[in-house]
């Protein structure tokens, strides 16, 4: 079974938001945007490390920014098949194998008295009033917060592991563990009756005792004795400590990532060791499992959390590297809008066609870390990359502080990356050649990179009348002439267009950037690096080694970009902070 949907009204930051999830999922998001709280949702109804008390309503559980006295969530799953839920739910399961779960909060207006009901039923409209939440036996969530504390995690779980593992063993196994058992035993008692005859722990004993005598004389009838208490073999055995072994040394664990990397190792083991003998369905849930661990091993922990763990994953991260290790259809992307959290695509979706399976099941086609962005520029190329990234820099934009990622699409073409940032509802900017290129098995030409603007304006944009008669009267003029050098009154044609298509944030330059460049204030520049060439030979020069041109001109001349801010070419980047600074401010 798994949990597919979360519902939520009215619950602290969340207003009304849905929910899918996936077998394995991974929620993303800014700080304080409300990963925790909808973890929090779902722990209210599931999580039984959390008593009576903390699943109480307080008056931060109710929505933050308008007045509400009530809150509801709604866990649904489907494939409810597993004989030890089915057994503990029965009248409560549909015929379809479907369950749903629901937590109601009330807060009363006058009083401010606050109270809560649970139910449970086989659809949303059939859901029936529970006492408790008896079900937590056979179907919870098992949580790992990002604040936790290692050693006492690892010592519970290194318990439960042991209990997993003895629940396990063969009738063979269990002879010879009960008969090594009284053999260690006997050698523990043994232990205790010698280590008090250590000189320092009998002078210590003695010690003690004078002192106590001096402050009561109840202290003459009884005397305190340090005990050691190893012939306690079960609590013995529990006191094992983890240890790091190299060339049979062994060393304290003391490192962070480490002890992360062999907590969860102990999740996952006691998970294989209870799959065979299953008696509860649990959902395991981890807040930024990438703490303390470099780049490689926070890619290989996302790998092996996903394959390993048995039954359903539920992640939060702040982590590209984690992020790459998933498909977009299972990121839920969390985004703050109008001050209350949404959901992009409501979670988990279909949000690209199988062709994205072309681009291998990792994120390999868009880097991970424009899934945490607030604006993307999207450009051709390494030149392009390299130049928008330094004349931000030049022309005061942040783009670290404004969460601006620039993305080259470098030959996969502008409308697969629009379709994932759309469906995560990621803003973006495009920037891109003014193509002209000659039409297949035709002798005639086209404006491709204004008709690869148009599509995108068709595709993801809601018709808009003035555009719409400003291609009527010129979209027929970007094709069909027969020189690449276009008549005047077709490249008229295409300029209108490319004017309006800015409004949608689609920029398309005159040429391509190194006629662009060459055609700006950086033109003496760019004569004075090519001093052995002669002008009409420069943006062919720049044109045939673009990337290594473009960093050996920045590095050299890097300063000399400021005098762009205002100019076309730093349209693009000036959108993007629009964009991201009303994001931030409601204004620009």
């Amino acid at each position: 079974m798994n949990l597919s949907k979360v519902k939520i009204k009215g619950f602290r930051n969340f207003k009304n938001i849905t929910v899918n999830v996936n077998p394995k999922t991974l929620v993303i998001g800014a700080n304080d945007i409300g990963k925790t709280n909808l973890i929090w949702a779902i722990r209210l109804l599931l999580d039984r490390s959390l008593n009576d008390y903390q699943i109480e309503p307080k008056d931060s559980d109710f929505y933050a920014f308008e007045e509400t006295n009530s809150f509801s969530i709604k866990l649904f799953f489907e494939n409810v098949v597993e004989d030890c839920v089915v057994s503990k739910l029965k009248g409560r399961i549909s015929n379809d194998d479907k369950l749903v779960l629901a937590y109601e909060a009330f807060r009363d207006q006058s009083s401010g008295v606050k109270s809560f009901e649970l139910y449970a039923g086989q659809s949303n409209d059939k859901l029936e009033e529970i006492e408790d939440r008896f079900y937590r036996k056979v179907l919870n969530l098992r949580y790992i917060s990002s604040r936790r504390d290692f050693h006492s995690f690892i010592n519970r779980e290194k318990r439960n592991l042991f209990e997993v593992a003895k629940d396990n063993r063969s009738e063979d196994e269990l002879k010879k563990d009960e008969e090594l058992y009284s053999e260690i035993k006997g050698d523990l008692e043994s232990i205790d009756t010698k280590i008090p005859k250590l000189n320092f722990i009998s002078d210590a004993t003695v010690a003690i005792n004078e002192e106590l005598k001096k402050l009561s004389l109840h202290h003459t009838k009884e005397k305190v004795v340090f005990d050691t208490s190893t012939s306690n073999i079960d609590s013995f055995i529990n006191n094992v400590s983890i240890a790091s072994n190299n060339n049979d040394e062994n060393v304290v664990i003391g490192g962070d990532g480490r002890l992360n990397q062999i907590y969860l190792a102990l999740w996952a083991s006691k998970n294989e060791l209870s799959k065979e003998n299953l008696k509860e369905v649990s959902i395991v849930c981890i807040e930024e499992p990438e703490a303390h661990l470099h780049p490689h091993q926070q890619r290989k922990l996302a790998e092996y959390l996903n394959s390993k763990i048995l039954g359903q994953v539920i992640l939060t991260s702040h982590s590209p590297q984690i992020a790459c290790e998933y498909n977009p259809n299972s990121i839920v992307r969390l985004y703050s809008k109008d001050k209350q959290t949404n959901v992009a695509s409501n979670g988990c979706s279909k949000i690209i066609d199988d062709a994205f399976e072309d681009f291998g099941y990792r994120l390999s086609i868009i880097p991970a870390e424009a899934f945490f962005s607030d604006v993307v520029l999207l450009i051709e190329g390494p030149s392009e990359d390299l130049f928008y990234k330094t004349l931000s820099k030049q022309i005061g934009i942040d783009l670290d502080k404004l969460n601006i990622s620039v993305l080259m699409v470098d030959g996969i073409g502008f409308s697969t990356y629009v379709q994932i940032l759309n469906a995560l509802e990621i803003d973006w900017v495009l920037r891109t050649d003014n193509d002209i290129i000659k039409i297949p098995r035709n002798d005639e030409y086209r404006f491709a990179g204004v008709q690869r603007c148009i599509s995108l304006y068709k595709m993801y944009f809601n018709s808009d009348d003035e555009t719409e008669e400003i291609l009527k009267e010129n979209e027929a003029l970007l094709k069909g002439f027969e020189a690449q050098s276009p008549p005047e009154e077709n490249v008229k044609g295409s300029e209108k267009i490319i004017a309006d298509l800015e409004a949608y944030n689609m920029f398309i330059s005159s040429v391509d950037l190194e006629n662009d460049i060459f055609n700006s204030e950086l033109k003496q520049d760019l004569i004075d690096y090519f001093v052995d060439l002669e002008s009409h030979e420069i943006i062919p020069a720049m044109q045939k080694r673009k990337a290594s041109f473009m960093y050996s001109f920045l590095k050299s001349r890097k300063e000399k970009l400021g005098i762009l801010k205002d100019k076309d070419i730093a349209k693009p980047l000036v959108a993007c902070q629009e964009i991201a600074l009303k994001k931030i401010y409601g204004t620009n």
